[in-house]
């Protein structure tokens, strides 16, 4: 039977047309993330299927960071910021990737150490080119990543086919 909080989560998130460009359909998730009973059921949605097997949360900017902080504390760890090219006063390690509107550039600090254990958030698996990204970044500095969990999967994109298994709790 499905979970009525999470019905509910899914019902907040906005369908916005022709942003940031034309033809691309926004998903808006500020109306989740206004909702507490809302968040913190998403959030526990989103990490009860790695409980107990990561160190640290990674999430992927921008509004990767927001699930992924809320999610550190949930599961009480830590938070590694993945932040996009320019913005880190001490990136250890870039990867470049492509995405459905352009091409883009990952960092991080080395705060991600050896065999550390990662759990990495996104807001949407589109493409996979920033998830697929994130996975060599993680990799680059000497973690694992265990996991990875996305709000949303835009299935017609075919990002899973980059990324692998990805546990996803909306899938559009």
């Amino acid at each position: 039977m499905p979970d009525p909080q999470l019905q509910r989560a899914e019902s907040l998130i906005r369908s916005i047309p022709d942003y940031p460009e034309p033809g691309v359909l926004f998903r808006d998730i500020t109306p989740l993330l206004a909702d507490a009973v809302a968040l913190r059921a998403t959030i526990d949605a989103m990490i009860e299927p790695f409980a107990g097997t990561f160190d640290v949360v990674a999430g992927i900017e921008a509004r990767g960071f927001l699930l992924a902080g809320a999610a550190a504390v949930a599961a009480g760890v830590g938070l590694i910021p993945i932040r996009k090219a320019g913005k880190l006063p001490r990136p250890a390690a870039a990867v470049d990737y492509s995405l459905e509107y352009g091409t883009a550039t990952i960092e991080a600090h080395d705060d991600i150490r050896p065999g550390m254990r990662v759990l990495l958030i996104d807001d949407v698996l589109a493409t996979g080119g920033t998830l697929q990204a994130a996975h060599s970044l993680v990799r680059q500095l000497g973690g694992t990543v265990v996991g990875t969990t996305v709000l949303m999967e835009l299935e017609a994109l075919g990002g899973r086919s980059l990324v692998g298994d990805v546990h996803a709790l909306f899938c559009v």
